[in-house]
């Protein structure tokens, strides 16, 4: 992956983000430390981020449709998941959010009309 998204890349981006839970799962990541204090870390959440659990707790929306959302998220590059035995973490991917960023701030090209 380059420092300037696809058009394609930028649009999957933006999909994700346009639905305001995604948003807001993306928006606690970027604090998970305060943002998840209520719950004991499975493991160490700077390295591998949050819990799955803890953030289908945190929502008050099913395993499933935590599931759903962390994984439309992942494909769009904005966050990362690790195994910890039987738990998946998230952690925003600040490299990917950054670029989205960028792209949304950068002036219009002329094919796009």
């Amino acid at each position: 992956m380059g420092d300037v998204l696809s058009a394609d890349e930028l649009v999957e981006a933006l999909k994700a983000l346009a639905n305001p839970v995604r948003l807001q799962i993306v928006n606690w990541l970027r604090d998970p430390e305060s943002e998840f204090a209520d719950w004991e870390p499975v493991a160490d959440r700077a390295e591998v981020g949050v819990c799955a659990l803890h953030i289908q707790e945190k929502s008050g929306l099913t395993q499933s449709t935590i599931s759903s959302y962390m994984i439309t998220l992942e494909r769009a590059g904005l966050v990362r998941s690790t195994r910890v035995g039987k738990w998946t973490h998230y952690r925003r991917d600040e490299d990917r959010l950054r670029q989205v960023g960028n792209a949304i701030g950068a002036p219009a090209t002329s094919d796009v009309h």
